[in-house]
């Protein structure tokens, strides 16, 4: 089918930027959904697989954490792979094998397997999250893209919330067909994952350059457009693309999204735990699990779009980050004193929202000095070595609940640990905000 020409009067950016969005994001969002319920699903067969393999909680959270191991060794290297065989072919091979590792996982037979298996799930999955990331700068301008994220990102508190009342479910289906509750977990989020990668292998194109629904023109303004964010915009693209993994702004980027990741993770495991302990059903405990996902799906919509239409720059633009992570601090903190399970669930509810709704205005910035392999490797190590706060919290949460015996107490950590980054956070973006002002003036200032 030939592309619909934009609608008369339309402007051509605005046409262009609303026909990639319609084509692009919805099937990159349910993506990322069906990926985020496969690295959660676990929290919920965790209520019945630790009693059924024997498992303390100190070493199921070191399974769990062993996803990010994986996640870490092996995402530089697949996001340069994608940049080279384009995002189409390594997005399905991605799909495939985290798909196929998910269901393995419903039939682990002890400890030695459910580590393994975890190792190598985090090993599937890496480069998904990085590649969608710099895809999206083959595909958007800057001023576009921290929405677009907030866009995708919506799709990781969608997948919290279907895995909520889906992994409740499952649970229910304990003895069907000679299964576990918690092995049904695995097969049915594992399923979906393998069956859309020939959907990939259709739909998705490899970059604007090959996709049949953009008109020339639209293809043209968008080249023109992105080569002249690159050429004004102090990007570099490294000779080798591992070089940027020395980049000065990108170690301090991956420095400091440590934080995010930690407390993300940390309560997205963790609380179906804590909602049990209030003394629910699995079922309940899966509907009310779906409520703090909702409430950020909200905030990701909201803060790049309040960032996106106040024109928000400097100071401002960085506090679209800050300000939710310090929002997130304090509702996990507050879920620890203020008495009471509605107001401690409702607390958690507001960590979840200011925890996430950090993340797209900070995934927008390495877009800003990254270009080409250098970007892909560049958004890939940020995410990879953030991520290990992952591995952190998955060991930390479920040794600090051994030892204090309250499912509550460990917000206190992920609490200190989000603070302190989002203080750090606030110094990074300012040095990286007045470097870049630095680099602009020799391309500003221009002989007559």
């Amino acid at each position: 089918m030939p592309p619909t020409p934009f609608p008369a009067g339309e402007d051509l950016a605005a046409s262009t930027v609303r026909t990639v969005t319609l084509r692009l994001m919805p099937l990159l969002g349910l993506l990322y959904l069906i990926a985020y319920i496969d690295r959660q699903n676990v929290s919920y067969a965790k209520l019945e697989m630790v009693g059924s393999l024997g498992l303390s909680e100190t070493a199921y959270g070191l399974g769990a954490s062993l996803f990010f191991l994986g996640y870490f060794l092996f995402e530089v290297p697949a996001n340069v792979f994608l940049e080279r065989v384009g995002a189409r072919i390594w997005f399905a091979r991605i799909m495939i094998t985290w798909g196929i590792v998910t269901v393995l996982l419903g039939f682990t037979q002890g400890t030695a397997m459910f580590y393994v298996l975890r190792f190598l799930l985090g090993a599937a999955e890496a480069g998904f999250f990085p590649g969608v990331l710099f895809a999206l700068t083959l595909w958007f301008p800057h001023a576009h893209r921290a929405r677009m994220i907030g866009w995708f990102m919506i799709a990781s508190a969608v997948a919290n919330a279907v895995g909520a009342a889906v992994g409740g479910a499952l649970l229910g289906l304990n003895g069907l067909l000679g299964l576990q509750g918690w092995q049904w977990v695995f097969l049915a989020t594992g399923a979906p994952a393998i069956l859309m990668a020939a959907v990939v292998l259709v739909v998705l194109p490899d970059g604007p350059e090959t996709a049949p629904w953009l008109s020339r023109a639209q293809r043209d303004w968008l080249a023109r457009t992105l080569r002249a964010e690159r050429e004004d915009g102090g990007h570099v693209d490294h000779g080798n693309p591992f070089a940027a993994l020395l980049d000065r702004r990108v170690l301090m980027l991956a420095g400091v999204y440590i934080s995010l990741p930690l407390a993300a993770y940390g309560l997205g495991y963790w609380l179906p735990t804590v909602v049990k302990g209030f003394g629910v059903s699995n079922l309940t405990n899966g509907f009310l699990n779906i409520i703090p996902w909702m409430v950020t799906a909200l905030a990701l919509w909201w803060v790049p779009r309040h960032a996106a239409r106040t024109g928000a720059q400097g100071n401002a633009l960085t506090w679209h980050v800050v300000g939710p992570a310090l929002v997130g601090a304090a509702g996990l903190a507050l879920s620890v004193v203020l008495p009471g399970n509605a107001v401690k669930f409702a607390c958690l509810c507001v960590a979840a929202a200011g925890t996430f709704a950090a993340q797209p205005v900070f995934w927008s910035m390495p877009g800003t000095f990254l270009r080409g392999a250098s970007a892909a490797a560049g958004i890939a190590a940020i995410n990879s070595v953030g991520n290990l706060g992952g591995f952190v919290a998955q060991n930390a949460v479920p040794f600090i609940r051994d030892q204090t015996r309250s499912d509550l107490v460990p917000m206190l950590f992920l609490a200190a640990c989000l603070a302190v980054g989002a203080g750090l956070m606030f110094v990074v973006l300012s040095a990286l905000r007045r470097d870049a002002a630095r680099r602009a003036v020799p391309n500003a200032v221009r002989p007559a």
